[in-house]
């Protein structure tokens, strides 16, 4: 028998809470056509045979396999995670969280904060990155950040799909994943109500100078060579402040988040690159956005306990230099004693980070779309 459940408060029109779209009347009439005429829990995906399972982290997380356009090595595929707890209900919001270089999505601190926020929380595993590689692919391996507009596509069909049409989507985006995200959005106005950007890689380390004196090396080694590796200098020191084992607080599937990284390829190189110098000749992104980036920088090859509460990965300077260029609406946070990803920091500062983000989102998060 269906189990019945009072209406949520906030699918009152009366009580609607400062900072819900203007597009929620016409996602409650989805809702209502759908869902609400019964006034169902949402089933998990196994209950429901749409294509949820239950997701590595456990439940009540659940993954979905996306089928992408077959490339050089193969079958292509997405992964799709949604965090859906005991007795949630449709949301009229939903943030889509990207993931950075090397990495995966076991951020589930981030998909908590999201649900509090009444939030429907989902993060998508790029091609060739944790849930999506498989057997003989290139890990993380692109020629262009644009391949990720399909990726992206799907996630967001998929989640309007689980939720409405007209469901507000945000992006929610951490190092290389904000790269990518504010690369989309600049070429699909319209499409998300917002981006929240932790620790984006916006310009290549020591500058645009760099930048540009390697670029045509990396180009002409990319034309011939476009998978040959690159000498690695992940010398492990970011590992150090989060892993669980070395002092931090977190266990990952070292499979799929490897110390060192992933191989840096020249093809992956100049994609990057690439998309360093369309920020740096200025976007248009009309969606406000939030950068979040650490008090601080210690990069360095050698090991320094203020590693554990700085950026040890990217120049924090240069990414709020390149705020500006982003779009009309940026606001701008610096999180004291924030490491690379301001997430995976230590309880008080993931707190402040948490706050920034819920200011900013209840003013400028769901104001358009």
């Amino acid at each position: 028998m269906t189990e019945r459940v009072p209406l949520p408060r906030f699918l009152s029109r009366a009580e609607t809470p400062p900072g819900v779209v203007p597009a929620l009347d016409a996602h409650i009439s989805d809702v209502v056509a759908h869902e609400l005429a019964t006034h169902t829990r949402l089933a998990t995906g196994r209950e429901r045979g749409d294509g949820w399972d239950e997701d590595v982290l456990g439940a009540p997380y659940e993954v979905r396999t996306l089928e992408l356009t077959p490339d050089d090595e193969g079958d292509v595929v997405a992964s799709l995670v949604r965090y859906r707890p005991p007795g949630a209900v449709r949301s009229a919001r939903a943030v889509l969280y990207l993931h950075g270089w090397s990495d995966y999505f076991f951020h589930t601190d981030t998909a908590e904060f999201w649900h509090r926020q009444g939030v429907a929380f989902y993060a998508l595993d790029l091609r060739k990155y944790g849930r999506s590689l498989r057997p003989g692919q290139t890990p993380g391996y692109t020629t262009t950040l644009r391949t990720y507009d399909e990726d992206i596509a799907a996630a967001l069909e998929a989640v309007r799909a689980d939720l409405g049409q007209h469901t507000a989507v945000m992006l929610h985006a951490h190092s290389t994943g904000g790269l990518t995200a504010v690369l989309w959005a600049d070429r699909h106005p319209g499409q998300t109500s917002g981006l929240v950007l932790n620790s984006p890689w916006l310009e290549l380390q020591g500058s645009s100078v760099v930048r540009t004196v390697s670029t045509p090396a990396i180009t002409q080694l990319a034309r011939f060579q476009a998978k040959a590796p690159l000498p690695n200098i992940d010398t492990g020191n970011y590992a150090r402040t989060i892993r669980r084992k070395d002092g931090g607080e977190w266990e990952f599937d070292e499979r799929w988040r490897p110390t060192p990284s992933f191989a840096v390829r020249a093809g992956w190189l100049r994609a990057i690159i690439a998309g360093h110098a369309e920020v740096a000749r200025g976007l248009k992104v009309a969606q406000p956005i939030l950068l979040l980036a650490s008090s601080k920088t210690v990069i360095s090859p050698r090991w320094s306990e203020d590693m554990r509460s700085s950026d040890s990965v990217l120049d924090v300077e240069l990414i709020v230099r390149r705020a500006v260029q982003l779009g009309p609406t940026v606001s701008v946070a610096r999180i004291e004693g924030g490491v690379h990803d301001l997430a995976l920091s230590v309880p008080a500062v993931r707190a402040e980070y948490y706050a920034q983000i819920q200011r900013w989102s209840s003013a400028y998060g769901w104001s358009s779309r």
